[in-house]
């Protein structure tokens, strides 16, 4: 069963372009070292201003725990998430495959 998560995410004002160098950075690294990950994909909103969403398929939870716990996750997100304004809205689905 893979793993999916979708998180949409606002940005402060003027963080916009720390976020997305982390967030590339984050996804390079993943695309490179993850081959459990399918996905990593960011994606900014054409109608919400400084929201985007972070898109992720593991092809089974054990690749996601291990997203989870690379030390680049461990480096990354720390920064990636003071760039956000408010909580972010994680959604985590499943599919049979």
């Amino acid at each position: 069963m893979s793993t999916t998560f979708i998180a949409t995410l606002a940005i402060k004002q003027g963080k916009e372009t720390e976020f997305e160098r982390l967030q590339k950075e984050l996804s390079e690294l993943t695309h490179a070292d993850e081959p459990g990950t399918l996905v990593y994909d960011v994606i900014k909103s054409r109608t919400k201003a400084r929201t985007y969403v972070v898109y992720a398929r593991f092809k089974d939870e054990a690749a996601f725990q291990a997203h989870q716990a690379s030390p680049f996750h461990d480096r990354l997100v720390p920064p990636i998430m003071a760039c956000v304004e408010g909580d972010m809205d994680l959604q985590l689905l499943d599919w049979k495959s």
